[in-house]
């Protein structure tokens, strides 16, 4: 099934059971899709679509920080529940193990030996990584390994 049916489905399943936030979560991340398809003037794929959800969360993670440094736990918990929903639409995250793996193998192919190498390489990995993997993460492993 299509993501964009998947997200329909979903937020008429949410607004029977009067899930409110699994609702404002769905109707957000519509929200985005339908913004970048008239700016676009586009009908987007379901890897755009991933692409979108996996921006959503990164914003989610960086706001949970500014939440704690108000001390609004509230707030806190309530994106901590938008991000699992959100985790929900994309794919199973890789393992640190599987992210090293890639990382090794990107090293060999690329012949990165220092940090000035790792531009270069982060631009190999993250197409193989997309929407599977925190880009601040890969390089925080890229950078253990330079």
């Amino acid at each position: 099934m299509p993501l964009k049916e998947k997200l329909m489905d979903d937020l008429k399943e949410s607004m029977k059971s009067k899930n409110k936030v699994k609702k404002n979560v769905v109707t957000m991340i519509r929200a985005a899709i339908k913004q970048r398809e008239v700016d676009d003037r586009v009908e987007l794929e379901d890897t755009d679509i991933l692409d979108i959800i996996a921006k959503q969360v990164k914003q989610k993670k960086d706001s949970i920080s500014d939440f704690e440094k108000g001390n609004r736990q509230d707030l806190i918990d309530l994106t901590n529940e938008e991000i699992r929903i959100l985790i929900e639409y994309l794919p199973p995250q890789l393992s640190d193990e599987e992210l090293d793996s890639i990382v090794k193998n990107a090293i060999e192919q690329t012949g990165a030996q220092s940090k000035k190498d790792m531009g270069k390489l982060m631009a190999y990995i993250m197409p193989q990584v997309k929407g599977k993997a925190d880009g601040k993460h890969v390089n925080e492993i890229v950078a253990k390994y330079l």
